[in-house]
């Protein structure tokens, strides 16, 4: 996590689990974006996942701690204006210092000062028996403690031995605790968030597939939407081309007439007819694609499987236009044979050489998406557990799922054609 906020998001959407996972000392990416100040990325994390908020690092400390620790002022107030910090700001560390204990001991005046308007325990004690006050005093007699010192008494802060030894537990007492918490199996959760059942390694695999089967499947449908926009796009595009050429057709029109002077042309004819399919499908596949606005994913697959063919045939007609118009405006005579055989050849090879390599990535494609469907359906036993009502209920389903499936399985390039 370097501060790269677009990076971190697509992180995320691949795999939201990543921003749970730890290093060696127990630091999540919550963490280190905690330490570096790095305001967007918590945003971006904290926007899609609540759950490293409550982790804490192998030595105890909270997203809380890392951030007043390292002076990183605004990730501070971030997390205390986006979170429930009502009990990590007095939660401690495995030393029994809360983030005022560490607000003071760094002699950060303006930290100590945003910390004690938020009402943080200011008595509370760490493993050495210490307050906030008494880590003041211990530090040294510098500027920062000077200023701190009056902040703290004004918000009631006393030293240890002030305090009422009733009230507070005294040393042993306090050591005795932190090694009780040290010892706790639940030291990873030390919030009391609500409890949750303890997964095992198969459902924690199951969870995570799941949730990178729905962002594979997110990621499908924005790539699907955005499709459908860019075959609309390309359709009024050919449309106005198609349209300008046949209002102005090749070798202009007869100033007297106003007939074209080469309507007796075969080129001219074939330039016509080529024009006119090429301008009235991509006007279908406009229209097409305007008036049906499908919210399901099989149907927006279908819709853009046939406008995609249809594509292909008007993108055809209007390659064979074009080398037809150019085919009628060559000089004639045998010196311009050749070049009306480059074009055709040029125009035509390279169109036709697009298609067949498209039709052999979608020959392949579903080549896969066959020998999917046929092994996993070979996995189905008709002996399995599964009942012939949940059987029946999965065929009445549909197909989503299913085909989702196939989709997103049998491919394994990262895309798959229409």
């Amino acid at each position: 996590m370097k501060g790269h906020r677009d990076i971190t998001r697509e992180l995320l959407r691949l795999d939201n689990d990543l921003s749970s996972l730890q290093d060696n000392d127990g630091r999540t990416p919550l963490h280190w974006a905690a330490i570096k100040g790095r305001v967007n990325i918590l945003d971006e994390i904290l926007s899609e996942n609540l759950e490293p908020a409550e982790m804490i690092t192998e030595h105890g400390e909270t997203v809380l701690h890392l951030a007043v620790k390292n002076n990183q002022y605004d990730a501070v107030r971030y997390l205390v204006d986006n979170i429930n910090t009502s009990k990590l700001v007095n939660l401690p560390d495995h030393d029994g210092d809360t983030v005022l204990h560490l607000a003071t001991a760094g002699k950060l005046n303006t930290m100590v000062g945003y910390l004690l308007k938020l009402g943080v325990d200011v008595n509370a004690l760490n493993r050495k028996g210490y307050t906030a006050l008494d880590v003041v005093e211990t530090s040294g007699g510098s500027s920062g403690s000077l200023m701190i010192f009056p902040a703290l008494r004004e918000a009631g802060a006393k030293r240890c031995d002030e305090l009422l030894p009733g009230a507070t537990p005294d040393i042993q007492q306090i050591q005795d605790i932190q090694q009780i918490q040290d010892n706790s199996p639940n030291i990873n959760s030390p919030i009391s968030w609500p409890k949750r059942s303890v997964e095992t390694p198969t459902q924690n695999h199951r969870r995570r597939h799941r949730r990178r089967r729905e962002k594979q499947l997110e990621i499908q449908n924005e790539g699907l939407r955005n499709a459908r926009n860019t075959i609309t796009v390309v359709a009024v595009l050919i449309a106005t081309v198609t349209f300008a050429a046949g209002i102005n057709p090749p070798g202009g029109f007869n100033q007297t007439t106003g007939k074209s002077i080469m309507g007796r042309e075969t080129s001219f004819k074939v330039f016509t007819v080529c024009n006119i399919v090429a301008l009235f499908l991509s006007l279908g596949i406009v229209i097409f694609l305007l008036s049906i606005i499908p919210f399901r994913r099989k149907p927006m697959m279908i819709l853009l499987s046939v406008t995609h063919k249809v594509m292909w045939v008007s993108t055809s007609f209007m390659a064979a236009a074009y080398i037809a118009a150019t085919w009628t405006i060559l000089p004639g005579g045998w010196g311009s044979v050749w070049v009306l055989v480059a074009v055709v050849s040029i125009g035509g090879g390279c169109t036709l050489a697009i298609f067949v390599g498209l039709g052999v990535i979608l020959a392949r494609h579903l080549l896969r998406k066959w020998e999917w469907r046929k092994k996993n359906a070979k996995d189905v036993s008709p002996r399995s557990n599964i009942s012939r009502v949940e059987e029946m209920r999965m065929m009445r389903k549909g197909t989503q799922e299913s085909t989702s499936n196939s989709d997103l399985d049998s491919s394994d390039q990262g895309y798959h054609p229409f």
